[in-house]
């Protein structure tokens, strides 16, 4: 199992962060790169969580979403072709005295199989840079939709 954490500092406000990491509507692919709009499913959603399939390149999991905190949204898998156990997002949304927002980003990928297994191992070492990179390119995202 590979536990990653990641900082950023935005400009968006919190519940700007929360409004793109909830929309689930076409484009989502520009704000999450591994959320391909074609294999976007949204089984139900209410006002304050989501249950969500998503994925890209061969890896898809599903997602129960809860932002019923404002400041911090959690995504448990709860079925994946990869993922299992304990995998899931959680981001921490803190407001900064200047008016800018902590991120704090941490990602559990526990492989349910062989390919999982290697996946989330790469992931947990020589490829965090991928994720990072990642969480970079949608706090960018985010902020250019406000």
């Amino acid at each position: 199992m590979s536990t990653i954490r990641f900082h950023q500092v935005t400009t968006a406000t919190p519940e700007q962060f929360v409004a793109g990491l909830t929309d689930f509507g076409p484009g989502r692919q520009e704000l999450f790169a591994n959320s391909a709009d074609e294999s976007l499913i949204v089984h139900s959603r209410s006002p304050y969580s989501a249950d969500v399939t998503e994925g890209s390149g061969g890896i898809w999991e599903r997602l129960s979403y809860d932002w019923s905190d404002p400041r911090r949204v959690t995504m448990k898998t709860t079925d994946s072709n990869v993922w299992g156990g304990e995998s899931g997002h959680t981001y921490t949304l803190t407001p900064r005295p200047d008016g800018t927002t902590a991120v704090d980003v941490i990602v559990v990928r526990e492989g349910k199989n062989l390919k999982g297994r290697i996946v989330g191992f790469l992931l947990g070492t020589v490829a965090k840079a991928f994720l990072g990179k990642a969480l970079k390119q949608t706090v960018k995202a985010i902020e250019q939709r406000r």
